[in-house]
């Protein structure tokens, strides 16, 4: 299993320390919220920016944006190595696709916990990676939605060598569901950055 701390579970006083604490870590996920397609504002491409010097991880940028287009050159400048946007977004999916890979980065569809797996289905040939939603967008440290599962299941089997990730109340308890399902890659936020040594609580991870 690959593992993708979530950054929003950092502590924010202390970003820089906190993104070197998970250096073992596969990539780093970073959320990027507007208060308009979800109920919360996270932060935008500077912080991502500034973040970029860091770490050698790979920044894997989750835009949970109403208009994510007009933002996809910053976050490309910012040093994005993927981003992924809502399939519920107001832009043209199309247009989004395009401007992440004409970029040079990968590009991928999010579904939130009630959009039908179906939607995916016209654009499984344009994209690198999915992320199937296991809690509602917007928040931290909600209880993994296990139903998603099947959603994986069903994308696999349509796509099998397609990236699937999850985010969304993962942690020791509900990984192994995602593993059996078919999972790639694993957002985790509270179980690592709140963990007393988020080292080992990734190594423990990525043993799915």
């Amino acid at each position: 299993m690959q593992i993708a701390p979530s950054l929003l579970a950092a502590d924010f006083t202390r970003l820089g320390e906190e993104v070197r604490r998970v250096a073992e870590a596969d990539y780093l996920h970073l959320d990027i919220m507007d208060g308009h397609f979800v109920p919360n504002i996270s932060f935008g491409h500077e912080l991502v920016a500034a973040l970029r010097p860091l770490t050698e991880l790979s920044f894997d940028v989750h835009l949970m944006l109403e208009h994510p287009l007009s933002y996809i050159p910053q976050f490309l400048q910012a040093g994005a190595d993927d981003i992924t946007f809502h399939v519920e977004c107001s832009d043209s999916i199309q247009e989004t696709l395009d401007a992440i890979h004409q970029g040079g980065v990968k590009a991928g569809l999010v579904l939130k916990p009630d959009t039908p797996v179906e939607t995916l289905w016209p654009w499984l040939d344009q994209i690198d990676m999915v992320l199937v939603m296991t809690v509602e967008p917007g928040f931290g440290g909600q209880k993994f939605m296990a139903g998603m599962m099947e959603k994986v299941r069903r994308i696999r089997e349509h796509a099998p060598g397609l990236l699937i990730q999850v985010d969304g109340g993962v942690n020791r308890e509900t990984i192994a569901a995602c593993a059996a399902a078919g999972v790639d890659i694993c957002v985790a936020g509270t179980a690592v950055f709140r963990a007393e040594n988020p080292g080992e609580a990734i190594r423990m991870l990525q043993s799915y």
